[in-house]
């Protein structure tokens, strides 16, 4: 396979991806068969990563005040208002807010400039969000954010625990591979979640645990290794802290976890059992008020039993983001300083003062995410520069960050369209380089360091990151320090800085690549760290830790449960998380059309028995109030949740669904040794939405609705939105014409205004569809799938609201891969005798891809089986 070698920007898997021109112009990308993360493999969302490169809606040039600006101008006075605020206030008066979808390169100069030229530590990232909790379990056990374990050793266990983490849907790559272990070698899997997830589908074990009982659980399990004789005497002779890890592990009077006994056995007999566990965790564990807890209860197992550091065998955080890692190695968080020496270290400060010739280094952590957006309210932060991230949507009480971005001093945002909640917010607005427009590193989940590689040009006056830092720091008066030619030349001083991290015996060292030409850099494949002439690849085999004895560390946790309290008034408990073909907030996997189509609008699940109560049907709009903020969102009735608790996705924004920003409902809870907010935890009230109409469209253009509830989505023929409001319009044709902008168009129209239902068309001269619109007192059946296909078509039939007979709908897309419906799944089980999630594969190509539509497939199957035993009844 021929193309440019680049790497994926999603999760944290790291894939390799394949990139190379189209017949039409566009990109087409395939996976990296070479590529040692993914092997060729690539999920929904890196295979439509073509789909995404349309310019439209792209930031072309510099803003200032909503105006288009030169750099000149709008770097001149980002200058200027930073100079002013550490003249006036000092360097903790200025801020970065970075992103983990940022390049090594470009996290490295932010850090530079932030910690050892400004002076402060106030640059956080919104990885803080996703993994802080990690890297404090790891700094507590190891004595630095190592981690352990690679991908090679979910090739090679006897066991996977996934907790917290529905691998299937948000690391599918990995999970694959997970599968494949399971029908070469009997790899059994055990699923620890409140939820039952697409990872359950091939699971020996499910653990539905209550929400923030985690600690519990892995004491539970601590304290049957120490029963059962299952302790490594030998390796815990490296290891400190085990009396006082046992005693708390022992103190628990009561279980938490609401689980039955008999599976809890199980567990323990499983892990105990099996020589070989590998412990997958990810936001279900980190984003918690007890998440570096929870971590370090997990780790507390496998030092206890010595299962670390050897193949198939260790603790595993998978990430959320294409380059969280690089930006821990970067130190681009509050509390690091960089290569993972410790800011409060003066031996460490003075080494990283030294070799940058910095005039100024801050002794203290700065402000961590929630923190710093709380000085941006208050005042104490006069000029913020966030990067590449969206924190008045995805940061706790989200209406509250929205509403300190709008009112502070400075706000700068530099990102790839001037579209999102935080965008339009900001002072100055920088056009970035997006991805495949730029080059520089970036690290996965298991220290694999790639290249990302620039196979096309930044439009318009679009600059990659680190140009737009180095830019600030020669005009803040540091030009020689800032005078880099590119990112191989960052890259080779990151590497350098490095080697001073290793020489203080740290397990970050890749100074093996400070010599590495521009030629070499271009060329570069993918390498696992630590690349050092003195240092082997894998970590604690032996025991040996980077804490200042050498030992290991078990840390005593116990058990507490969520900060926010379920009381009368918010009886329920609130978990948040993503879904299968969407990631963050959006801005590009909303470009895709086929991405949108899986699930095309926020939902709640809510459990049965809570909804009858409720009185929630499963097609109801339900209203979600907490003590910080407001939802409305589509009920989803099932028994994946557990009763008293609702999960909500965490993607939508008021770009695509005002009313979803669910994080608006999140509390500002933080853990107290990473900041990292517990975003599953909150609590909350249902109550059905009482809606006076209920509307679905369809338009060949953006549509711009004004009701209570709306979300739009994308479609291969422009865009699908679902709309409700309070009450009915009193003129049907012209609130349609307001919503599609289509003031002239001829209208075809139904209306029973008596009966408040109203069934619209527009057309344009030649007879296509421009739009339209059905609308009713209640949910409406229609063939949606269908008629979001009509636009731009003569389509006479489209007021019908169903495909005619002689054209099959192909309902809701289940396998977003090969853009394949239910419906036409559902007809070639039935019609062809299909019988299993193979078969399906065999004749229709769904879930041979990514497979992480294959739980939906096998759902579709026990589905069809029991109306056949029905209709036989």
């Amino acid at each position: 396979m021929t193309g440019i070698r680049s790497t994926c920007p999603y999760c944290g898997v790291g894939c390799g991806v394949l990139l190379s021109r189209d017949a039409q112009g566009g990109l087409a990308v395939s996976g990296d068969p070479a590529h040692p993360a993914n092997r060729g493999r690539l999920c929904s969302k890196g295979a439509a990563l073509g789909e995404t490169l349309d310019l439209g809606g792209r930031l072309l040039t510099p803003r200032i005040g909503g105006r288009a600006a030169d750099w000149d101008s709008a770097m001149g006075l980002v200058a200027q208002k930073f100079r002013t605020a550490i003249a006036e206030h000092g360097p903790d008066s200025v801020a970065f807010y970075v992103s983990g979808q940022m390049l090594t390169e470009d996290y490295y100069v932010a850090n530079k400039l932030m910690k050892g030229f400004i002076g402060s530590a106030n640059i956080d990232t919104n990885s803080r969000l996703c993994m802080a909790s990690t890297v404090a379990g790891h700094r507590r056990a190891f004595g630095t954010d190592t981690v352990p374990g690679t991908y090679e050793d979910l090739d090679e266990a006897d066991l996977v625990v996934l907790v917290g983490s529905n691998l299937a849907w948000c690391h599918p790559v990995l999970y694959r591979r997970v599968l494949e272990a399971k029908a070469a070698r009997g790899t059994k899997i055990v699923v620890v979640d409140p939820r039952r997830t697409a990872s359950c589908d091939k699971a020996d074990l499910h653990l539905p645990l209550r929400i923030g009982s985690d600690v519990a659980l892995f004491n539970l399990l601590l304290a049957e290794i120490a029963a059962r004789g299952a302790l490594d005497a030998d390796y815990l002779a490296e290891v400190a802290g085990l009396p006082e890890a046992l005693a708390a592990a022992r103190e628990a009077s009561a279980d938490p976890t609401g689980l039955d006994p008999a599976l809890l056995a199980r567990f323990c007999e499983m892990w105990i059992g099996h020589r070989k566990v590998v412990t997958v965790f990810s936001q279900g564990v980190n984003q918690s008020s007890s998440g570096s807890d929870k971590v370090n209860a997990i780790l507390n197992c496998h030092l206890a039993t010595g299962r670390i550091g050897r193949p198939g065998m260790g603790p595993f955080s998978v990430t959320g983001q294409p380059n969280a890692m690089g930006g821990r190695e970067v130190g681009g968080l509050a509390n690091m300083l960089a290569c993972h020496m410790v800011l409060e270290n003066p031996a460490h400060r003075a080494a990283v003062r030294q070799f940058w010739d910095a005039p100024a280094m801050p002794e203290a952590p700065g402000l961590k995410a929630v923190e710093m957006f709380d000085a941006v309210a208050d005042g104490r932060i006069k000029a913020l520069w966030v990067m590449h991230s969206n924190p008045a949507v995805t940061l706790p009480e989200a209406d509250a960050v929205r509403e300190a971005i709008r009112a502070s001093s400075f706000a700068v945002v530099s990102d790839i369209t001037a579209e999102t909640d935080t965008a339009r917010l900001a002072s100055v607005l920088l056009p970035a380089a997006a991805w495949s427009e730029k080059s520089g590193t970036v690290t996965n989940s298991d220290r694999m360091i790639s290249r990302q590689r620039a196979v096309r040009d930044a439009p318009g006056m679009a600059r990659p990151d680190w140009q737009q830092m180095a830019e600030l720091g020669r005009r803040l008066g540091w030009q020689d320090a800032f005078d880099y030619a590119g990112p191989a030349e960052i890259f080779r001083e990151h590497a350098a800085l490095s080697g001073i991290a290793g020489g203080f015996g740290l397990d970050f060292d890749i100074s093996g690549l400070a010599g590495l030409s521009d030629a070499d850099y271009d060329a570069f494949t993918p390498q696992r760290w630590p690349i050092a002439a003195r240092r082997g690849g894998r970590f604690f085999a032996e025991g040996a830790s980077f804490h200042p004895d050498g030992k290991m560390r078990m840390v005593p946790v116990r058990h507490r449960p969520p900060a926010a309290r379920r009381e009368r008034r918010f009886p329920f408990r609130l978990n948040t998380g993503r879904i299968r073909d969407q990631w963050h907030t959006m801005t590009r996997t909303a470009l895709s059309p086929r991405l949108s189509a899986h699930l095309a609008e926020p939902f709640a699940e809510i459990h049965p028995e809570d909804a009858r109560r409720l009185g929630l049907g499963p097609d109801s709009l339900v209203e979600l109030t907490s003590p910080t903020g407001r939802a409305i969102l589509r009920a989803q009735i099932t028994d994946a949740v557990r009763p008293g608790e609702v999960f909500a996705p965490m993607h939508w924004t008021g770009e695509t669904a005002p009313s979803a920003r669910i994080d608006a409902l999140v509390a500002a809870v933080t853990d107290p040794l990473s900041g990292q907010p517990e975003s599953k935890a909150s609590v909350c009230a249902l109550a059905p939405f009482a809606a006076g109409f209920h509307a679905f469209a369809v338009s060949a253009r953006a549509l711009t609705p004004d009701t209570a509830y709306w979300a739009r989505a994308r479609t291969e023929a422009g865009w699908r939105a679902e709309l409700a409001g309070l009450a009915p319009p009193e003129d049907w044709e012209a609130w349609a014409r307001g919503l599609f902008g289509s003031p002239e168009a001829g209208a075809q129209t139904v209306i029973d205004r008596e009966g408040g239902r109203a069934r619209i068309a527009f057309r344009d001269p030649q007879g296509r569809l421009i739009a339209a619109v059905f609308a009713g007192p209640e949910p409406l059946a229609l063939q949606r799938d269908h008629l979001a296909q009509l636009p731009g078509d003569p389509a006479e039939h489209a007021l019908t609201g169903r495909a005619p007979a002689d054209l099959p709908d192909p309902g809701p897309t289940l396998c977003s891969c090969f853009s394949l419906g239910v419906n036409t799944i559902l007809t070639a089980i039935e019609t062809d005798g299909l019988a299993s999630v193979t078969e399906v594969g065999a004749a229709l190509g769904a879930g041979t891809n990514c497979g992480s539509c294959q739980p939906e497939i096998a759902a579709l199957l026990t589905a069809s089986r029991r109306a056949s035993r029905e209709a036989a009844e």
